[in-house]
């Protein structure tokens, strides 16, 4: 923005007033709202009326593809990177369930939680375009298949099931895992990362779901007047939890 000047007496007023000549020469008003006029020859006095702080730059970080010159096998090597780091996490967990380390419903909400957002956290390694949405979708995506199959009893896998089920009967995987890969499938493949409607629901659906769910168990004596099995403490977590979404979402580029 340019300084506007304003001349408060012209050349011929000053001459004709010889007495303001020398304490009076001229008035500038420059952003930030800030005036600035000369008292006597060569000096000036400034006036800060009213400073504005700058703006904090909202662009996001670039997406950190493996390699930027070749953008399919960038995002090829990424689909592998992505679908072996959630398969390495929930092997994790398959050997808690099976050692018996944690409470089996504990243990199944420590997949829900840390299975997607750790898959979500991969999603940079992507590039920002339709390409990158659909490979990241493949993961998710098969693992629909993947709990379709056990749950139906085509597949036999009781570390899956003792991990993933409440229960520990193979048909609860055709519900709630069913659906919870389904969100994440199709989070990718319609909105993707550079949607926040996709990091907000998943981070939803991961955090906010699964941290409730534990809290509830442990604190939740206080039970919702309108629905027994649900509690205020279990509720109230949800809330702390949306700030996910906005901390995940600087790790995206919006390019």
């Amino acid at each position: 923005m340019a300084a506007a000047a304003v001349s408060l007496l012209s050349a011929k007023s000053i001459t004709a007033i010889p007495k303001l000549k020398p304490f009076l020469f001229d008035f500038h008003v420059s952003p930030p709202f800030s005036l600035s006029f000369a008292v006597a020859p060569n000096t000036t006095t400034n006036f800060t009326l009213w400073s504005r702080k700058p703006r904090r730059n909202p662009t996001l970080p670039a997406a950190a593809m493996l390699f930027p010159q070749n953008p399919v096998f960038s995002d090829t090597c990424a689909a592998v990177i992505s679908g072996s780091i959630a398969l390495s996490v929930l092997r994790l967990w398959q050997e808690t369930a099976k050692r018996g380390l944690f409470d089996q419903k504990l243990n199944r909400k420590l997949v829900h939680i840390s299975i997607g957002l750790v898959f979500m956290l991969c999603w940079p390694l992507y590039s920002s375009g339709y390409r990158g949405a659909i490979l990241a979708a493949i993961t998710p995506g098969v693992n629909i298949i993947r709990m379709i199959l056990i749950g139906s009893g085509l597949w036999k896998d009781e570390a899956t099931v003792k991990a993933m089920s409440r229960y520990g009967d193979y048909r609860e995987l055709l519900k709630g895992p069913v659906y919870y890969a389904t969100t994440i499938t199709l989070a990718c493949a319609f909105y993707w990362r550079t949607s926040p409607i996709a990091i907000a629901a998943i981070c939803n659906l991961c955090a906010g779901d699964g941290f409730a769910d534990i809290v509830g168990r442990q604190f939740g004596g206080q039970k919702l007047p309108y629905n027994k099995n649900k509690s205020i403490a279990g509720i109230c977590i949800i809330f702390p939890t949306l700030d996910i979404s906005k901390r995940v979402r600087r790790l995206f580029s919006v390019s």
